[in-house]
């Protein structure tokens, strides 16, 4: 017996459609980047970010404006377009926008949560919505009831999240977008939707625009504009290709394709909670992260997790041939693949040991909880007290109790810096030298450390340098004094 599938090849059409999307995404984030003025930059930290320079964050609008213009063609050029992407576009600019705004000045995670909730909310009340699911070629549903709206909303507000947290490396979430709505394109052929097809190309040839000035090493981020807009676009869309309310094609699929930023999601989900840190703290402990402690070039890296995007999509794409072995397929490969690189990647050092690294993980927690009970302290007294020394004063015994000491030190390999919200950098050392642990430590001093250098400018016996100053500039306690005496 012979197994034929059919490959959908790509008509002239949305070839053209594609390339065309791809050259004015290229020429707007040129356009972006020619014009781009003293906003939305990201600047580097010497932690996580790593880039030597400063590198705009508005490479959402290039692709947004895109697809804009992609919609607007598609609708021109197809009979009976689908009313259903009215909604779509609302809530798909409604996240956009929520981003976008973020990367000019930073909202707060509980702000853009609550905007991503209320977006997905909207879509639901359009009648998008997961109302059953069953598995790709099976037979029967499982009515969700009135699970529904809980499930629709965090399909919709987790895609774009999981998108955002794996954009940590120059083209990497891009990459990744590029390759899921080539899939989308694929199940909206297999599910006869002209206009998810032509959309997915849109879109798809969009990030290949924006790719060329994406990949190592970027000229321009995606920032949270974009990356919400890629999670946002996939979410929505699938979710409309789907059968109404089944998780039969779209839904399954997207989840297989999507192994990559899933898997990386959990591990953060996991270590940050055993560390007993914020889950939405950003850390260099992603996936792509580790293969470069491996000693993996960005560019290796990134091709390595190209391959494996593109394999699961592989696979993903296969559970649509009709009882097949693609929904064992799909949970087998994601399940190796999770114990896999949870070992090969170092978060697993041991299976044997597995419990000890366990143990440890909860007494660097306890550690950290420690750290941030006086952080707490030192948040609260920046306000309460009535001079920089007396909080200075505070701050060295409160670095004392965690290890650290503020004296000068003429190692540089024991002197850790830390960023403050207004550019400058502070210096404090430890014997031990910079760690992961000791850095989380000592950032749960930095509310307290924001708030009192700029209520006071200045922190006597502090090593605070500005970043105007090539040389450094130690803030004194003669320089506080002056500053108390002048108001």
């Amino acid at each position: 017996m012979t197994l034929a599938i059919y490959v959908p090849v790509p008509s002239v059409k949305l070839t053209l459609v594609f390339l065309c999307a791809l050259g004015l995404c290229a020429g707007l984030t040129h356009l972006v980047l020619a014009r781009q003025k003293g906003f939305g930059f990201d600047r580097p930290d010497g932690h996580r970010k790593t880039h030597a320079r400063v590198i705009s964050r508005l490479g959402g609008l290039p692709i947004f404006i895109t697809l804009l213009a992609g919609l607007a063609f598609a609708m021109l050029n197809l009979t009976n377009f689908p009313s259903d992407w009215w909604p779509l576009l609302l809530c798909n600019t409604l996240v956009f926008g929520l981003g976008f705004l973020d990367d000019l000045k930073p909202l707060g995670a509980k702000w853009k949560l609550v905007g991503q909730v209320g977006a997905a909310a909207i879509l639901y009340s359009f009648g998008e919505s997961i109302d059953c699911i069953t598995s790709p070629g099976g037979e029967g549903a499982i009515p969700l009831g009135w699970w529904a709206p809980a499930v629709t909303i965090i399909w919709l507000v987790a895609i774009p999240n999981i998108i955002n947290l794996i954009d940590g490396m120059d083209g990497l979430a891009t990459g990744f977008g590029l390759f899921l709505c080539l899939t989308l394109a694929f199940v909206g052929h297999f599910a006869g939707r002209a206009d998810v097809v032509m959309m997915a190309a849109v879109m798809a040839g969009a990030l290949a625009g924006f790719l060329m000035f994406n990949f190592p090493p970027a000229k321009i981020f995606l920032g949270d504009g974009g990356a919400y807009l890629i999670g946002f676009f996939i979410a929505s869309v699938s979710l409309s290709n789907s059968d109404k309310g089944y998780v039969v094609g779209a839904l399954f699929v997207m989840i297989v394709a999507l192994g990559v930023p899933i898997l990386d999601t959990l591990f953060a989900i996991l270590r940050r909670a055993m560390r007993g840190v914020p889950l939405f703290r950003a850390d260099a402990e992603h996936i792509h992260h580790r293969l470069i402690l491996l000693g993996y070039s960005k560019g290796q890296a990134l091709a390595v997790m190209y391959a494996v995007c593109a394999l699961l999509s592989l696979i993903g794409i296969s559970m649509l041939v009709p009882r097949g072995l693609g929904p064992a397929i799909g949970a087998s490969a994601l399940a190796l693949m999770a114990l896999m690189a949870a070992r090969y990647l170092g978060y697993i050092r041991s299976w044997t040991r597995l419990r000890l690294q366990f143990n440890e993980a909860l007494r660097h927690r306890r550690e950290v909880e420690f750290a941030a009970a006086y952080g707490r302290v030192l948040e609260l007294e920046a306000d309460r007290m009535e001079s920089a020394q007396a909080f200075s004063d505070l701050l060295m015994i409160s670095l004392k109790r965690i290890g650290f000491s503020p004296e000068p030190s003429s190692t540089p390999e024991t002197v850790m810096r830390i960023f403050l919200a207004n550019g400058c950098t502070w210096e404090v050392n430890h014997p031990g030298g910079e760690s992961d642990l000791r850095r989380r430590r000592l950032e749960s001093f930095l509310p307290g450390v924001n708030r009192a250098v700029e209520r006071w400018s200045a922190l006597p016996g502090q090593r605070i340098t500005r970043p105007d100053n090539d040389h450094g500039l130690v803030q004194t306690q003669d320089h506080a004094e002056q500053h108390d005496r002048h108001g």
